[in-house]
């Protein structure tokens, strides 16, 4: 099969290779009609903005010119990464190790993949596209920065998406947000001291 990049965004997920795999056990088929129906697309739906906007971290893989893969952890606030538009994301990077593996890779090789992963909603988004690195717009990392957030932006990421696949919930395992579990927790505790005195007025009849 000769894969059409014009008309035909999945080959930056289905290489021929994985189009041959799928084949050979059976999914190709299924996979075929989604693509007939456009479903593979870089165009984010309004769900999946919402859906980035509230998650606070994702992973940053990038490949160097050896095409040794790299994943980073990026960090935040919700809504530290920022959808631009329709296409594309971005973030202030912080202040780090000062390896920067990953602004390398990206300088040899634009080529990029986030991974978000919620936990709490058991979903997890891909996207696949390319990133570049801007260090000299101080007005534009001073808009993607959050506010009141204690780190030292140096630079900015700009992720421009080609592909996105919203996977299915298998096997992520629930979990929960330190913080969310903290305020649930306060909020049940004043609901039993209020319950609680409703109580002792009762039996004292007041």
């Amino acid at each position: 099969m000769t894969l059409n990049h014009d008309k035909d965004v999945s080959w930056l997920a289905f290489s021929e290779t994985a189009r041959d795999i799928q084949t050979r056990n059976g999914s190709r088929d299924m996979y075929a009609r989604v693509e007939e129906k456009g479903s593979w697309t870089g165009v984010l739906r309004d769900d999946l903005k919402e859906f980035i906007a509230r998650q606070r971290s994702f992973f940053l893989g990038t490949v160097n010119s050896d095409l040794q893969p790299y994943i980073q952890h990026r960090g935040g606030p919700p809504g530290f990464l920022k959808v631009i538009d329709d296409t594309t994301v971005a973030f202030a990077d912080y202040s780090g190790n000062k390896q920067f593996i990953t602004q390398a890779n990206l300088q040899d090789n634009s080529k990029a993949f986030i991974f978000l992963m919620d936990y709490e909603m058991q979903r997890r988004l891909k996207l696949w596209g390319e990133a570049r690195v801007i260090e000299d717009d101080a007005d534009l990392m001073a808009e993607l920065m959050p506010d009141r957030y204690d780190a030292t932006p140096e630079r900015v990421v700009i992720f421009d998406v080609k592909l996105w696949n919203l996977n299915c919930t298998a096997h992520i395992p629930k979990r929960f947000e330190a913080q969310d579990v903290y305020h649930a927790l306060a909020a049940r505790d004043a609901k039993i001291a209020e319950l609680e005195e409703a109580l002792l007025e009762l039996k004292d009849g007041r």
